[in-house]
């Protein structure tokens, strides 16, 4: 496992050297676009707009568009001097209850591991206390030249921590249009069928049962069509139940989720 941010964790006085590695991947298939004459790669260059030339990466700066067609240069040194220190250290601020923070802040997961023999007794510590106090670290880390919020906690034999989104990037609901239109008199047999639906659909989370169809079928098809088999016809999809309220459509469903009942044939009685 790679890793990606090296660095210590302060915890009051302690500094507690650490490595991240990112917890979480990304397993998309990814096509490329082709020109369909040639089945060739389509290939990008990067072209100023003023003056149409090809430019060169050692030719590229960074700058802010700060109105229509007006821009400010950053140097890169400039940015470095904003980091400080700060960009080498994952400070603890306070400890909060997990069920205290919305799963809408959650950003990006990694795994935290001890980055020496030394400072094995001190990571070692930190996660057990983490995990007596049944509460989570909050911290500030610079990961690639940009400050993030992030959540320490303990997570099986090591510790994960989670960048958070901080509070003005996440969006506020009420823009959400129609929100107002809402009903907060739902019919009481409406409310106990989809009651009873949840019911019959809850069960314990086990992440090992869940899978993406979509990239599993779009595999096979890649499979298929790299060893000479034509692509499946898709079947017509199913015709949709023809409901004409909610309160059937709820019912229906229950219908549908409901546990079938395991039948053991009766043996007949011989005389």
């Amino acid at each position: 496992m790679r890793t990606m941010w090296k660095g210590s964790i302060q915890f009051g006085l302690v500094y507690i050297p650490v490595k991240l590695y990112t917890a979480t991947e990304n397993k998309d298939v990814r096509l490329r676009m082709l020109h369909k004459e040639c089945m060739a790669p389509i290939n990008y260059t990067r072209t100023c707009s003023k003056c149409g030339k090809a430019v060169e990466n050692e030719a590229i700066v960074k700058g802010y568009e700060y109105s229509p067609g007006q821009f400010v240069p950053i140097s890169e040194q400039e940015l470095n001097d904003l980091q400080e220190d700060g960009d080498k250290h994952v400070e603890i601020i306070n400890f909060v209850k997990l069920d205290e923070i919305d799963p809408i802040y959650y950003e990006k997961s990694y795994f935290i591991g001890p980055d020496s023999g030394n400072g094995l007794r001190a990571f070692s510590l930190l996660k057990q206390a983490i995990q007596d106090s049944n509460k989570i670290a909050i911290a500030n880390i610079i990961i690639r030249s940009k400050q993030h919020l992030a959540a320490i906690r303990s997570f099986e034999n090591g510790m994960l921590l989670e960048t958070l989104y901080y509070p003005d990037e996440v969006r506020s609901v009420s823009e959400v249009p129609g929100l107002g239109d809402l009903k907060t008199d739902n019919a009481p047999k409406e409310m106990m069928i989809a009651n009873q639906l949840i019911d019959q659909l809850t069960t314990v989370f086990q992440p090992e049962h869940y899978k993406d169809d979509y990239r599993l079928k779009l595999e096979k098809l890649i499979e298929d069509k790299v060893s000479g088999m034509p692509a499946k016809q898709k079947k017509g999809r199913a015709q949709q139940p023809n409901v004409v309220d909610l309160l059937s459509a709820l019912e229906a469903s229950v219908k549908e989720t409901k546990p079938k009942r395991k039948t053991t044939a009766r043996r007949k009685k011989t005389v």
